[in-house]
């Protein structure tokens, strides 16, 4: 544990010079591996001519403006934030499973360009939000529109992907919920909150401790978005709770669970279900995984404080890998695997985390092409946890340290501690320019983070600086 807190006090000391540094970006980069005069037997596509195709589905419509807000916290601080829609977290994207959900995202005054990428979402390439990649930056004065199908029902996020280690941190993020027609789990109410950390300041939406109404008997589904850059660890006071869902995916046959954080990575999403106490509340405390001295809390409920939260540090911590009952969902992984890949995490002095020795401009992209089945082997050496996300799949997370995981646990974004080593496994069945990456978005700008490609997929656009397009 002290070893965690020496690396974190490090790395917070180091973080506003290395964000200012960021990783060096090349004039003009073509991300595909297309450029120079290339060629692909099959022929190719462009990435921004993937799209949704025209339905009959419910259309949802929404704009979002990001623009520059003074904004004032709960304890009388004001900060210069970036905002959508005036707020941060932006409005909560609700949308019923099957929607056509429709996003102009307006830029009034962000001059670095913005764009929105929907973390977690299976779209379209075209849709993905990745300046440099799927489109260009949006600057001030212009707009830009999403298009996709909610096909997933679940928790998700949006957040800029244009210089995503400030802009994030600065404030440009909200919450997606997708819904289901008819309700998935038995509870009465359905909340959802984003930890979040605004410019050096720990909150849960705007709030240091938020409440939220729920009345004794009720049960409440609760999702929790973690925008932060590390793992926050959330204690249950005092009652059984059951971990329903990980980044939008169900887990089958949940079992209750009592006394024990739950450390939710970077980017990650956990729902978790609980009853209110016939004569109490029920608190929830978040703590910094890394940093170890920043708390945040969420009280439900009324009346006298249920169990009591101490020695945090103390608590055994969920174990994914161990939770659950297996299920025959009807996907079969294949005896061999078509792309085997090894990724290895590092960090190197002064400024640089790595995948395989590399940051991501000088990294060889993963090739796939649709219909294979892909493994990834992700050991991580060190600098610190890896959440590592992946654009445009959910992946099936195999093994950890060589053992198999007790259930079906499927995921996009997996944090990754030091000398741990995982094995995902997903199909290629979504044809595109991925990034995948670290979801410690400094170590991402510091260059952790590469791309996964299929064959005969190109770009119009360019990462760089001549294009001003920034992806990290």
């Amino acid at each position: 544990m002290k070893k965690g807190w020496i690396w974190a006090s490090f790395c917070v000391s180091l973080s506003i010079f290395l964000t200012a540094c960021g990783m060096e970006l090349p004039e003009e980069m073509d991300v595909s591996g297309h450029g120079h005069g290339t060629s692909h037997p099959g022929g190719t596509t462009s990435c921004a001519d993937l799209k949704e195709p025209t339905t009959t589905a419910p259309v949802k419509k929404f704009h979002l403006t990001a623009k520059a807000e003074t904004l004032k916290l709960e304890n009388g601080k004001t900060l210069d934030a970036w905002t959508y829609n005036g707020t941060t977290p932006g409005p909560e994207i609700r949308v019923q499973q099957g929607d056509r959900v429709v996003v102009t995202l307006e830029n009034e005054n962000i001059q670095a360009g913005v764009t929105i990428h929907w973390h977690g979402v299976i779209l379209p390439c075209s849709q993905d939000g990745v300046p440099g990649i799927t489109q260009d930056a949006v600057k001030p004065g212009e707009a830009f529109t999403y298009q996709f199908i909610a096909k997933q029902a679940g928790s998700f996020w949006y957040h800029s992907h244009q210089q995503s280690s400030i802009q994030a941190r600065k404030g440009l993020i909200g919450r997606l919920i997708v819904e289901t027609k008819k309700k998935d789990w038995d509870y009465d109410k359905d909340y959802a909150v984003t930890l979040h950390n605004l410019d050096g300041h720990p909150l849960i939406d705007q709030k240091k401790d938020l409440y939220l109404k729920a009345e004794p008997g009720e049960k409440v589904r609760l999702r929790i978005v973690n925008a932060r850059n590390t793992t926050q660890k959330l204690a249950v006071a005092g009652i059984p709770y059951q971990v329903i869902s990980i980044d939008g995916n169900d887990i089958h046959g949940p079992s209750p669970v009592k006394n024990q954080l739950i450390p939710v990575g970077a980017g990650q999403r956990y729902d978790i279900l609980f009853q209110i106490p016939e004569n109490g509340q029920v608190k929830l405390v978040t703590l910094d995984g890394e940093e170890q001295n920043t708390s945040t809390t969420i009280t439900l409920g009324d009346g006298r404080e249920v169990g009591k939260i101490t020695d945090l540090d103390r608590q055994p911590e969920f174990d994914f890998t161990r939770y659950g009952t297996p299920t025959h969902d009807g996907v079969s992984l294949p005896s061999k695997f078509d792309r085997v890949y090894t990724l290895t995490l590092d960090w190197s002095w002064p400024d640089q985390f790595t995948i395989n020795d590399k940051v991501m401009h000088h990294n060889q992209p993963l090739m796939v092409k649709k219909g294979d089945w892909v493994k990834l082997r992700l050991v991580n050496e060190g600098g610190g946890t890896h959440p590592m996300h992946l654009h445009g799949h959910v992946f099936q997370v195999l093994t950890k340290n060589g053992k198999p995981l007790k259930s079906s646990i499927y995921m996009d974004t997996l944090p990754v501690d030091v000398n741990e080593t995982y094995e995902i496994a997903f199909r290629a069945d979504n044809p595109g320019l991925w990034m995948l990456h670290c979801h410690n978005l400094i170590h991402a700008r510091l260059g952790m983070g590469m791309m996964l490609n299929y064959e005969g997929i190109t770009t119009p656009y360019r990462v760089g600086t001549k294009p001003g397009n920034v992806p990290d």
